[in-house]
């Protein structure tokens, strides 16, 4: 590739990255910050002579992050006779809130957004710790 094109590309990755931005903050503006707070735990003392864990060694672990927009269940014989235009119900309501799922663990809810004609998912909810805890059992 020749150095124009490549400065083009950059050029249109940064503009993109702009607008999406830019989208993002006016979501957030028109937003009621509505959430509730969360008491923190009491600080501990670490158990490994006073250092703090060095997270630095997970942060480039890829993890897959999916949105389910709801689910069903249906027999065998349903699924074999599937074909191109068929439907299938799901458990959702239109309108509702989409599952995020890291690593398919719910972490949060959100509902579509559209920016620059790509899908993307805007948070709504955030599960907390407690609650993704209590999912698991």
């Amino acid at each position: 590739m020749s150095d124009d094109i490549l400065n083009d590309v950059d050029v249109d990755q940064d503009a993109m990255a702009d607008e999406w931005a830019a989208a993002m903050a006016e979501q957030e503006d028109d937003s009621v910050d509505d959430s509730p707070t969360m008491a923190l735990d009491p600080l501990v003392p670490l158990s490994n002579g006073g250092k703090a864990p060095d997270i630095d060694v997970i942060l480039d672990i890829p993890v897959t992050i999916s949105m389910e927009v709801g689910s069903t269940e249906i027999t065998i014989k349903n699924l074999l006779q599937l074909n191109q235009g068929s439907v299938i119900e799901l458990d959702r309501l239109a309108g509702e809130p989409l599952d995020v799922l890291v690593n398919g663990t719910l972490i949060a809810h959100g509902e579509v957004v559209v920016v620059n004609e790509k899908f993307g998912i805007r948070m709504t909810d955030v599960v907390s710790p407690s609650e993704r805890i209590k999912r698991l059992r």
